[in-house]
């Protein structure tokens, strides 16, 4: 802040000024103001404030992802937020490998689509996981078969479930899939000119690691471009305290489907006697008659049980809890 003049100095400058002693021209800013080129091809329609929120939302939408692809592939997986940026949309496609993976969201009730794009090496690697692999990417890119593009869109789809939650402070979306797109060509949904924001995600599965773009045309987000800021955003959170947060936790885990299987035995037989089994052979297990079954949750034993049925179908009773320090 410039100095506050006192009434002495004021009266001092005025008497200059009246007797000619003080010259007014050369008191003035003779500095030329920057003027900064406004590039007409390119408008300004996503301001910093609108990317830092859309980053604040994907954030959340990298946490729910860390969250539910290990249910899918059976591998961690950690998403962060790697960058957010504004670009014509012929920037963004002209940027694409082919193959790629593009996603095609209706993003309802907004106007309009928006594309998550998926690197190849993530997708092959997600295959693998899904497939049985070690998760493993490919040493050279190819096209995708019938079989793989079904896992993708499965993938995808799921994805685009998990956004309903993180754009829930702005807009209740109902957010579906309408294709999977290979080829950039095929996924022009607006204008070569129009303006995008990108939010790329950084997404690692093990050791494998690549890149989730999402692209934003303003055209779909023109009708809720107002919430889009900071101030809005934290205004119409809503403070929970712990209890409320806690109970919150514990009714998303209830919904979680987790697989359980009951084993009777194990047992090592040789490829020729397994490829000539026949309805009636009997298969000599390790375990006895009377030995309880173990039960495991995924891929853990927790529960010991013995073999029974209920009405038509077969089932196991629990007989005892496997802690943790007990496995």
């Amino acid at each position: 802040m410039a100095d506050v003049l006192s009434q002495a100095e004021i009266d001092a400058l005025l008497g200059q000024l009246s007797s000619g002693d003080l010259d007014l021209d050369k008191m003035q800013d003779t500095k030329e103001k920057a003027v900064k080129n406004y590039d007409f091809k390119r408008p300004a329609k996503f301001s910093k404030e609108h990317l830092r929120t859309l980053e604040i939302i994907f954030e959340h939408y990298g946490r729910l992802l860390s969250t539910n692809f290990p249910l899918y592939l059976r591998k961690t997986v950690a998403v962060s937020v790697a960058s957010s940026e504004t670009v014509t949309f012929s920037e963004f496609t002209n940027a694409l490998s082919n193959p790629a993976i593009l996603g095609i969201i209706n993003f309802a009730p907004l106007n309009g689509t928006v594309i998550l794009e998926l690197a190849t090496n993530l997708g092959f690697t997600i295959i693998d996981r899904m497939l049985g692999g070690q998760g493993a990417p490919l040493s050279r890119t190819r096209d995708f078969s019938e079989i793989e593009m079904t896992i993708i869109t499965k993938i995808v789809s799921a994805c685009t479930q998990l956004l309903v939650e993180p754009w829930k402070s702005v807009v209740e979306l109902s957010p579906t899939l309408d294709r999977i797109e290979t080829n950039p060509q095929f996924a022009q949904i607006i204008s070569p000119g129009d303006m995008i924001a990108i939010v790329t995600l950084n997404v690692k599965i093990g050791e494998v690691e690549g890149f989730m773009n999402i692209c934003l045309p303003y055209f779909t987000l023109e009708s809720v471009m107002d919430k889009l800021n900071t101030k809005y955003w934290f205004s119409t959170m809503q403070e929970t305290n712990d209890e409320d947060y806690q109970d919150f936790i514990e009714s998303l885990i209830r919904r979680v489907d987790v697989p359980i299987k009951a084993v009777l035995g194990k047992a090592m037989i040789s490829v020729n006697d397994f490829s000539g089994l026949q309805l009636g052979d009997i298969i000599r297990l390790d375990s006895k008659v009377d030995q309880d079954l173990n039960i495991f949750v995924g891929n853990i034993r927790k529960f010991t049980a013995v073999p029974g049925a209920n009405k038509d179908q077969y089932a196991v009773r629990l007989t005892s809890v496997i802690r943790e320090e007990e496995t």
